[in-house]
């Protein structure tokens, strides 16, 4: 059984969706971020980044959301595109470019100060909003003529991911929705029971 380190909504929101949509057996510990209970001892010797994810497997844990994602899709063998098969190309290139460009760009518009001090968080929120704003685009694009999903029919935790980062996306000027074809695409997978259960065992209710 999987044991999901998580704290709602966070960065541990498409794992939990990806291990419901696998019906894989897991237990969820939460980490109370607002607490500082990333921070503590015990949690610093399973993640030393002291964020969440954290998944501990046959006991041993592992970390970064996007790795998980794509080791759980091998080892179950499910919401992944078969190894050498036409799909497997945009899924890699997909699933690190949301992890590599979206992702970071959303750390620096909910914390500034990290990036360039106090002084600059106002800068460095408008080049992260752009940033933001620039994926979108390039996502929309995709779906429009690719779609439904970022690999045509089939649904892959690529898909998860982008769909936690555009709900990251809900209290900005412009959020995902603000496209046509990605509100398609939320609502689509807002439709799945996974979603309804992560939300009720999460305790979320915004974005619902």
């Amino acid at each position: 059984m999987y044991q999901l380190y998580f704290s709602p909504g966070a960065a541990s929101f498409s794992v939990h969706l990806a291990l419901l949509e696998m019906n894989a057996p897991h237990e969820l510990v939460r980490v109370d971020l607002q607490a500082g209970q990333q921070r503590s001892s015990e949690y610093l010797r399973l993640n030393p980044n002291g964020v969440v994810p954290t998944l501990v497997v046959d006991g041993q844990p592992m970390t970064e959301s996007a790795a998980l994602l794509l080791w759980l899709a091998e080892r179950e063998q499910k919401l992944a595109p078969t190894v050498g098969s036409h799909e497997r190309q945009p899924y890699l290139q997909w699933m690190l470019y949301l992890a590599n460009t979206l992702q970071p760009a959303f750390r620096n518009w909910f914390y500034p100060h990290e990036a360039a001090g106090e002084a600059n968080a106002e800068a460095t929120k408008a080049v992260a909003q752009s940033k933001i704003e620039v994926v979108f685009d390039r996502l929309a694009d995709h779906l429009a003529v690719k779609g439904p999903y970022l690999c045509g029919d089939t649904l892959t935790v690529a898909d998860l991911h982008a769909f936690m980062l555009m709900r990251w996306s809900r209290n900005m000027p412009k959020p995902a929705t603000s496209w046509p074809v990605l509100a398609e695409f939320v609502a689509r997978i807002k439709a799945r029971p996974t979603f309804k259960t992560l939300y009720e065992r999460e305790g979320l209710t915004e974005w619902a």
